[in-house]
């Protein structure tokens, strides 16, 4: 006989693999069930949360209070770390584990910049993994160097590793058009493609979007990213062409997009079912984020100022748009030039 548990999701990974979360409410962080459903260790693992408790704060008291384990399962319980989303936080304790299965019984009052540089080249082959852990660690030992358990935070001083690549895929406009052919209007993928293009929001803020947050032409709400730490609230002004696929779609009641079940989408979940819809138009390094970039791109590509874009995107440094502008700008002054050297000037 099988027997629904409360409180339990299930979600796929990009390669189909079904993983399983604990969560009582969205007001809670997400927690891992590990093990097949039915097994021994996958009800104990909800048992546990169920009861509130976790495997890690268990055996946090068992722990020798020199060790480096210690130090991260104290970070757990820091102020910085409460502060972080629920998915950082997720993150950053998947990354942090996997050091301390392998270092977590060395003494973190002995751990030097040389040791720290060692456990970010264990990564050096994807730089944004080494740059994760780094980032990790750092804040581990910032916040120990705050409590006055270390003279020095050893990671302080190690500088991140230059990526290869240039992250998420960018969509062209054919890429565009091709989902668009495959995905007519009225159907649920275009509507995300709509929300994600003409937004250029992040998939964790179109999950959330709803008809609450449109009030006199204007999109409105406060992005999820940081939003314990620093929100950011945003305005944007709905176009004709994003106005006019709302109109033709069916949406929720409380969000725009909705699962086969009627209820909104995990940011995760959502990203996943849309990288299906990807692969059935035949694009399949096309995602989800690449349309963010692909409309930063695009409005600096039409002369907005970075100024003009962080408005829209929600950008907090000019660093992280400015790659837009200059790309941008090279194009023009690129056909600029050509166009003088075509006529012999």
């Amino acid at each position: 006989m099988r027997v629904k548990l409360k409180y339990v999701l299930c979600d796929k990974d990009r390669h189909g693999n079904r993983r399983y979360y604990f969560r009582r409410d969205r007001s809670r962080p997400m927690v891992r069930l590990r093990g097949e459903p039915g097994s021994d260790e996958f009800l104990r693992a909800y048992n546990e949360a169920l009861a509130g408790n976790s495997a890690v704060k268990k055996s946090a008291e068992r722990l020798p209070t020199d060790s480096l384990e210690w130090l991260v399962r104290k970070y757990y319980g820091s102020a910085e770390f409460e502060q972080l989303d629920p998915g950082t936080q997720r993150t950053r304790r998947r990354i942090l584990e996997a050091v301390c299965r392998q270092h977590g019984s060395k003494p973190y009052a002995r751990i030097e910049p040389k040791h720290i540089r060692a456990l970010r080249d264990e990564k050096s082959k994807t730089p944004e993994a080494a740059n994760s852990r780094l980032k990790a660690l750092k804040q581990v030992f910032k916040c120990a160097l705050a409590e006055g358990l270390v003279e020095k935070n050893p990671a302080a001083e190690i500088p991140k590793l230059k990526s290869k690549g240039g992250g998420w895929h960018s969509w062209t406009l054919e890429e565009v058009e091709q989902f668009e052919a495959r995905h007519p209007v009225g159907t649920k993928a275009r509507l995300a493609l709509a929300l994600l293009l003409y937004t250029a929001q992040r998939r964790s803020d179109v999950v959330l979007m709803g008809r609450q947050h449109v009030r006199e032409g204007w999109l409105t709400l406060t992005q999820r990213k940081n939003h314990k730490r620093a929100p950011v609230t945003i305005s944007i002004p709905v176009i004709p062409d994003l106005q006019r696929i709302l109109d033709a779609s069916p949406t929720g009641r409380l969000t725009f997009l909705v699962t086969s079940f009627e209820n909104g989408f995990t940011a995760a979940g959502f990203g996943n079912w849309f990288r299906e819809r990807c692969d059935e138009a035949g694009l399949p390094r096309c995602s989800a984020h690449g349309l963010r970039k692909a409309a930063a791109a695009r409005l600096a590509e039409n002369g907005c100022s970075a100024s003009e874009i962080m408005a829209i995107t929600g950008h907090q440094t000019l660093a992280e748009v400015q790659r837009y502008v200059a790309a941008a700008q090279q194009k023009v002054m690129a056909k600029s030039a050509m166009k003088k050297f075509s006529r012999g000037e």
